[in-house]
């Protein structure tokens, strides 16, 4: 009796060991793209303030030693200790080139209420230009030259200028975001 039990104890305990793990559960689906602000609003929050970081490497040396109780005030003081200097300008730089992707999340509206133009080739082509000279704001913070920022600068302004000159600069708010040609059918 004693080998019977023991016979059907080791089978249940090589059935349990060796019985498959239960299938993992999935994991949680990503949450789908979808705008939370206005074109304007991302404009405004992300590239403005972040292209303002790039240019200013035009007259400043992120690197250099900072000077105490002159460049400790501000919004964003508190946080240069943290990542500042050529960081920073890197972060920046890397902001810039993500803005690429989220002006094209489906679904955006312009601050006048009209779609972004999506669907437009000159606006793909846009975006694609913030994304690239952002990344080259981004190879040129990390070179931690001050000439090469300078080009990346003009880089960065040229992209913006680029859609601006075409979306944004018009006189009149309710016309942003129509390209040329519909503004002019008007």
């Amino acid at each position: 009796m004693k080998s019977l039990c023991g016979l059907v104890g080791a089978t249940l305990l090589i059935a349990a060991c060796s019985s498959p793990a239960p299938a993992p559960a999935p994991a949680p689906a990503a949450p789908a793209a979808q705008p939370h602000a206005s074109l304007a609003q991302v404009m405004r929050g992300i590239p403005f303030p972040n292209s303002n970081i790039i240019f200013d490497t035009q007259t400043t040396d992120p690197g250099a030693q900072k000077k105490p109780g002159k460049d400790d005030k501000g919004a964003s003081a508190q946080y240069n200790s943290v990542y500042g200097g050529w960081q920073a300008v890197e972060n920046a730089a890397l902001a810039i080139a993500e803005t690429a992707n989220l002006i094209t999340i489906p679904g955006r509206l312009c601050e006048n209420g009209r779609p972004v133009p999506l669907d437009r080739e000159d606006f793909k082509k846009f975006a694609a230009g913030l994304a690239d000279a952002g990344k080259a704001a981004y190879k040129a913070a990390q070179s931690k030259n001050l000439d090469a920022m300078v080009e990346a600068s003009g880089t960065v302004s040229d992209a913006c200028s680029a859609c601006h000159d075409v979306y944004r600069e018009k006189p009149d708010l309710k016309d942003r975001c129509t390209p040329p040609a519909a503004a002019a059918a008007k």
